[in-house]
């Protein structure tokens, strides 16, 4: 048993009630609850003295805190991921909220992109949060690969798959390049694609260039280890981050140090720089994980919220994950249903399109 799950389990039945319903209270308002108030929601008739002794032992505890000496108590970090993870109720879906989901995302839809960017628009409306949508690396195996130069600073690559599919990805080349350099890269890089993923790909290519670093030309070698950064969508356009809803961040916002947070948020998902953290939060197992304040290694606000779930394809292969993405006091019995049934929803659609 966690020290945590043992705390919770030693507390008398008010102080336990206490603990719940000043979380229950906090998540509710945003503001930190008062023991008058506690006494006229208290399954058996207290005192205020008495409620705020309990509230005294669980500050102690660090489950509670307080802004100011006179004010209520709120929960701390760790008494919200008490609260979550013991005595949280998470309801049924709403339907209301299914169908929202539902109108939203539709379905039939052939092009993927699309379909993800209207579930990070289904996700932020339903939750009134900042939605995060990590799209899926295509892994059909590559057929072909080639190097379009269309300026000095500008180039293409065009990956064909088996399956029929096309991207098309603009990238800066290395300075110097040739039509001669770009056709050896690709050449190279053809003798390793065939039957390979990209992901499969990029490790083969590592491997390869520190084996036989010598037998390919300076900048063939450039040419193919500046593609690394882009096979996995780093530095161009291509967006496997999709952020929705960032301005229901500010509706509840007016303290100038609130909004400081949420600029630093904000600047985090701009540059997208933790996308892989993110999928490797999803890999750890299925189902929805809460990250509360400082548990989120993803971005430097503290007073954040996550609410993620990752999605799977018809070979149950985590592929991507949705997620919520709010202030610390989010309605988490209503969110987690929510993310649990987008994620099980697009896993659904992604494997519909698969068989078609």
């Amino acid at each position: 048993m966690s020290q945590k799950a043992q705390i919770l389990n030693e507390m008398n039945e008010r102080s336990r009630e206490v603990f719940r319903r000043v979380v229950e209270g906090y998540l509710e308002t945003g503001e930190p609850v008062g023991s008058r108030s506690l006494t006229r929601t208290m399954s058996e008739k207290v005192s205020a003295a008495t409620i705020r002794n309990a509230m005294a032992d669980l500050e102690y505890l660090g489950l509670l805190g307080s802004p100011h000496v006179s004010a209520g108590r709120m929960p701390t970090e760790t008494g919200l991921r008490m609260f979550v993870d013991g005595l949280l109720e998470v309801r049924d879906l709403d339907e209301s909220d299914r169908d929202s989901i539902h109108a939203t995302v539709g379905e039939g839809e052939s092009d993927v992109g699309s379909m993800l960017d209207r579930v990070g628009s289904a996700l932020s409306g339903a939750t009134h949060g900042a939605s995060l949508v990590l799209t899926p690396k295509h892994e059909a195996p590559i057929r072909h690969i080639e190097f379009v130069s269309l300026a000095h600073d500008r180039a293409l690559v065009v990956l064909v798959f088996a399956d029929g599919h096309v991207e098309n990805r603009v990238f800066q080349p290395p300075a110097g390049q040739t039509p001669s350099s770009m056709r050896e890269a690709a050449n190279f890089l053809n003798a390793l694609a065939e039957g390979r993923t990209l992901s499969e790909l990029s490790d083969a290519i590592a491997r390869e260039i520190s084996e036989h670093r010598q037998q390919l030309d300076v900048l063939a070698r450039q040419m193919v280890e500046s593609g690394l950064a882009m096979w996995e969508n780093e530095g161009q356009s291509y967006e496997r981050l999709i952020v929705r809803g960032r301005s229901n961040l500010l509706d509840d916002s007016t303290e100038a140090t609130e909004l400081e947070r949420i600029r630093e948020l904000f600047d985090d998902l701009e540059r997208k720089r933790d996308i892989a953290d993110f999928l490797e939060l999803t890999e750890q197992g299925e189902g929805v994980r809460i990250f509360i304040g400082s548990e989120n290694k993803l971005f430097s606000l503290s007073g954040s919220s996550l609410v993620v779930s990752p999605y799977m394809n018809a070979d149950r292969k985590i592929i991507g994950a949705v997620g919520v993405i709010g202030p610390t006091r989010l309605n988490y019995g209503r969110i987690v249903p929510i993310v649990d049934y987008t994620a099980q929803l697009v896993g659904k659609l992604i494997s519909d399109q698969g068989k078609r």
